[in-house]
């Protein structure tokens, strides 16, 4: 059976302003953190915050609310996976450069990092369901507004995810501020990925 208490999570570069409850955790990012990889800005970091959990189960789906309230350029905060600092990936609503919402998702395999976004409808405070289907080395990230009506961001494949991972949160400031970002109604659950997922 497939479960999560929220304070089974362990911290990758903790922030110093946290609180984990029952049923949510919120923080507030760090100024210049993020994390990339090399592809063409040539930099690598992986300084920023994500509370993940371990797992060796090869099928599985993680559903997670995130209310976000980042205020200038490239603040992010959404879902993550991760094997180490060159294999992981991430998606999230940013900050675009002028203003908008942006949902973006990075993959990195073997030190490379690759970036896709589209724009989103903003709102003051965006809220964003997300969800993170598991099956072997692939993986489906999903998102939703609603909780109930999910739509395909991406699909991709990790080449070191053979066994056990990290997954969960992750909130990042890669200029020079910092925002608060509430994580809840998270559920583990079996897989709902089926052959129609990505249609």
């Amino acid at each position: 059976m497939l479960t999560l208490n929220i304070k089974d999570g362990k911290w990758l570069n903790a922030p110093d302003e946290f609180e984990i409850s029952n049923h949510s955790l919120s923080f507030t990012s760090m100024p210049f953190t993020d994390f990339w990889q090399r592809t063409n800005y040539g930099y690598r970091t992986d300084n920023g915050h994500a509370y993940l959990f371990s797992t060796g189960e090869k099928e599985f789906s993680f559903t997670v609310k995130v209310q976000f309230s980042g205020k200038e350029l490239y603040d992010q905060s959404g879902i993550m996976v991760f094997m180490d600092s060159e294999n992981w990936l991430k998606a999230s609503v940013e900050k675009g450069k002028s203003g908008e919402w942006l949902l973006g998702s990075v993959v990195t395999n073997h030190g490379y990092s690759d970036w896709a976004i589209s724009q989103e409808e903003k709102d003051e405070d965006t809220v964003m369901w997300y969800r993170l289907t598991r099956k072997q080395n692939d993986f489906l990230t999903e998102v939703s507004r609603d909780g109930k009506s999910f739509r395909q961001i991406r699909m991709s494949h990790l080449f070191r995810a053979s066994n056990e991972i990290q997954f969960g949160l992750y909130a990042c400031s890669p200029k020079d501020s910092s925002f608060q970002t509430v994580f809840s109604c998270m559920k583990l659950e079996p897989s709902v990925w089926s052959e129609e997922s990505h249609i």
